[in-house]
């Protein structure tokens, strides 16, 4: 079969290009004709062939003195396009009811509107979880997993207002406090805690009875677009070796645009 022909659903020529185009989308720095034809495992001669084809369409470049490749303005374009086209929500809402299926938990995604982590799309799990949760609620920052996933992957601008005027409320209620934070130190804490995490976990914080682990859906500026929750009322659920932990990640990656 030469590279012209049918593979399976698709030519395998252009497999193979997109797969060099896709290999250089990856680099976080422009590479030689040498490093990209190894990791594709072709010799130079025929990765400078789909290369120089690239170049010309525009969706590689070539830079002049160091002739290293890196990716060109029109694979940009593409990339801009698909950002703005990409729907986030509709994307996670659409494999909700798979992942309750493989959890047992109840899920939800949440967005940021109105000040706060809110509730945009909800699947109840076949466990029973006695909570008021639903579309339109707005989770609190410092004592839910779902706020926790905002404070760490979201503008921080505007996450440190929210989260300051919310810092005020609990001091003058301490019952209500739990092991939220109450200064700015306590606040970066949780932020470091998360972000090395990947993920956010509470037992019983927000809702007595109830545990939750959320992660966050990124854009390509690794910022949140929405985050997606897992509700249950297995305490072991929230470690980070669970199988939901490792499912919700699994998830959240698969719709995210970060790399």
């Amino acid at each position: 079969m030469t590279d012209d022909q049918s593979s399976g659903q698709g030519l395998k020529s252009l497999d193979t290009a997109l797969g060099v185009l896709a290999l250089v989308a990856r680099y976080n720095a422009p590479q030689t004709l040498s490093t990209i034809a190894s990791d594709c495992g072709m010799s130079p001669s025929k990765a400078h062939r789909y290369l120089a084809s690239f170049v010309q369409a525009g969706l590689i470049k070539q830079e002049g003195r160091s002739g290293r490749y890196g990716i060109g303005p029109e694979a940009l374009q593409l990339g801009v396009t698909a950002i703005a086209q990409h729907d986030f929500v509709d994307d996670a809402a659409d494999g909700l009811a798979d992942l309750v299926d493989e959890t047992g938990m109840t899920a939800l995604v949440t967005v940021w509107a109105n000040e706060g982590a809110t509730v945009v799309r909800w699947k109840r799990g076949p466990t029973p979880t006695d909570t008021a949760i639903g579309l339109g609620t707005t989770m609190p920052l410092l004592n839910s997993a779902t706020g926790h996933v905002f404070l760490a992957w979201a503008p921080k601008a505007a996450m440190l207002d929210v989260a300051k005027r919310q810092m005020r409320l609990l001091a003058r209620n301490p019952l209500g406090r739990d092991s939220a934070p109450t200064s700015k130190a306590e606040l970066d804490t949780l932020i470091k805690k998360t972000r090395a995490r990947g993920f956010a976990a509470v037992t019983g914080y927000y809702i007595p009875g109830l545990v939750a682990v959320a992660a966050p859906i990124l854009d390509w500026q690794g910022e949140a677009q929405a985050a997606v929750t897992l509700v249950g009322i297995d305490p072991e659920a929230t470690r980070a070796d669970s199988q939901a932990v490792s499912q919700i990640l699994a998830f959240c990656e698969k719709r995210s645009l970060a790399t």
